[in-house]
């Protein structure tokens, strides 16, 4: 500590006094006096009070100046419109034609444009002195959709799209046509719909095979089973081709196409949801491939079939299916295990059903009135105890077709074609 010391001449001044060797000095913004800091906080004070001056003069100056103001639709530009004209948009800005560009809510304004159906998304920018800029991304349709009689247009999120009929032509859209979608739906269930499609669509045309060119309608009606209209030779094949593996179904289909129909010349559809079989639709009123019950085995004289040989058509059908026809596999089946494998109806015994067509066919012989009668009572319970057997056999038949998980139900006679046996 140094060492304060009086000339005793008086001719060199004290040393001045301030901080001692070795303490800080405070900051300006510190300072150690009450006047400092009175002063420092009227500084202070002074230009809050001149910003907060000076902003209220820069909001009135901008709310009245004129040249702020979107003096008409002029003010408002627009791109990437094609689909949506300048008269769809401009209402949504009709509110803001005189009014300051400031007040724009820009945010309400992107709402209500991405509420047009054609918008998928919208950017509003201001741009001084009085321009707002609008950039529009349309949907983009990706298939036709039919609703009743009228055709109109969807896009990948399920959004259903209008376009008169001459604009579409101008466009040159080719897509399949959609059904089974309906405006009352909610846009997730549309858009499940949709992901179906596409899904089926992006398989069939892997590796540039554009397969979907061969399709003309598929009906979305159930997301787990797309049932896909097959143009053949003059007349359509319905095939139901599931919710997966929609290449590999649509390489059986036309691996047996030409088969099926050339045995079955009345087919009107083809489910290829199972691993192990393939289900025939034939058109109603075709009497293809129909196997005879005991009853009219009986009526008839000729042997029953085997209900053996008689599966359900498909899952929960309300009539069992009357035939089962045989088919030479074309290719292996797949390893996968079927979805819901159909079970196979009670095997009822057919001794009493043969006793009663031999009885029908034999011949009349002189015989005793007693032993007459006593035959003709053995007849009537053999055939009565053949029609009872049928009723059961039907209906535990009618009982496993209800337990199984998919339906579909069939008006008209099915063949079940099985493969790999």
């Amino acid at each position: 500590m140094p060492l304060e010391m009086n000339d005793p001449d008086g001719d060199v001044p004290p040393y001045p006094k301030g901080p001692r060797f070795g303490e800080p000095h405070l900051p300006w913004w510190r300072p150690s006096s009450t006047v400092g800091r009175m002063f420092l906080g009227l500084c202070a004070l002074i230009l809050l009070a001149g910003l907060a001056v000076g902003a209220y003069s820069l909001k009135t100056y901008v709310n009245r100046d004129p040249r702020f103001r979107i003096a008409g639709a002029s003010n408002i530009q627009a791109t990437g419109l094609t689909e949506v004209s300048r008269a769809e948009m401009l209402p949504v800005f009709g509110e803001d034609i005189g009014r300051n560009i400031f007040f724009v809510p820009l945010a309400e304004r992107r709402r209500q444009l991405e509420e047009i159906p054609w918008v998928e998304r919208a950017t509003v920018m201001r741009l001084l002195p009085d321009q707002i800029s609008v950039s529009v991304v349309e949907r983009q349709p990706v298939a036709f959709v039919r609703q009743g009689q009228q055709i109109g247009l969807v896009d990948a999120s399920g959004v259903l799209l209008t376009m008169p009929a001459a604009m579409m032509a101008q466009r040159h859209y080719s897509f399949p046509v959609v059904t089974g979608l309906d405006a009352r739906d909610s846009l997730p269930a549309r858009k499940a719909r949709m992901d179906v499609y596409q899904r089926l669509l992006a398989e069939l045309d892997a590796n540039n095979q554009r397969l979907s060119e061969q399709i003309s309608e598929i009906d979305l009606t159930d997301p787990e089973d797309a049932r896909v209209l097959m143009p053949e030779q003059g007349t359509d094949i319905l095939a139901h081709f599931g919710e997966d593996r929609f290449l590999e179904r649509y390489h059986r289909y036309k691996a047996h196409i030409a088969e099926w129909r050339q045995q079955y010349p009345r087919l009107s559809a083809v489910d290829l949801r199972y691993d192990s079989q393939v289900v025939l639709e034939m058109a109603p009123g075709s009497t293809t491939a129909t196997a005879a019950t005991p009853d009219q085995a009986a009526n008839s004289g000729q042997a029953p079939a085997n209900p053996d040989d008689v599966k359900p058509a498909t899952p929960a059908a309300k009539a069992p299916a009357k035939s089962v026809a045989k088919a030479a596999p074309a290719r292996p089946a797949s390893t996968k295990a079927p979805t819901a494998k159909a079970p196979t109806a009670v095997k009822a015994p057919q001794n009493a059903a043969k006793a009663a067509v031999a009885a029908r066919q034999t011949k009349p012989v002189a015989t005793p009135p007693a032993q007459a009668a006593a035959q003709a009572k053995i007849v009537a319970a053999r055939l009565k105890a053949a029609k009872d057997l049928q009723k059961r056999v039907d209906a535990k038949n009618a009982a496993l077709n209800t337990s199984k998980k998919k339906s579909a139900p069939i008006a008209h006679p099915a063949a079940v074609v099985s493969e790999g046996q």
